[in-house]
């Protein structure tokens, strides 16, 4: 899942959660999580002062941002001095899982 502002937003992304009237989560929803994007659905929602929104996936690179491989390399360094224990490898694992399910298995970008 990744936040990006709505003017980065692009036909056939998928909305990672639901989006509310003026972003307060008591407000009216607006639009609802997985919500394909059109290119319509993103103009109105700019005319109605959306100003940035959550995607499933990592669809844009940000300045600052790493990818799936950096991620997992990360991982992998902090986890390294620990790797003869168990219970490490189970978090390991788990961190492993979410990230890779938080990014998607290709970085979250589409192919080229």
């Amino acid at each position: 899942m990744q936040k990006i502002p709505i003017s980065l937003a692009d036909a056939d992304m998928v909305l990672a959660r639901d989006i509310f009237k003026n972003d307060s989560p008591s407000g009216m929803p607006i639009c609802g999580k997985s919500t394909v994007l059109s290119t319509s659905l993103i103009n109105r929602l700019q005319q109605m002062g959306v100003q940035s929104l959550y995607v499933e996936g990592h669809p844009v690179q940000m300045e600052g941002d790493r990818g799936l491989s950096e991620q997992l390399l990360d991982l992998e360094k902090r986890f390294s001095k620990t790797s003869g224990n168990r219970y490490n490898n189970i978090l390991f694992e788990i961190y492993r899982n979410q990230i890779t399910v938080a990014m998607g298995e290709d970085g979250g970008r589409p192919e080229e």
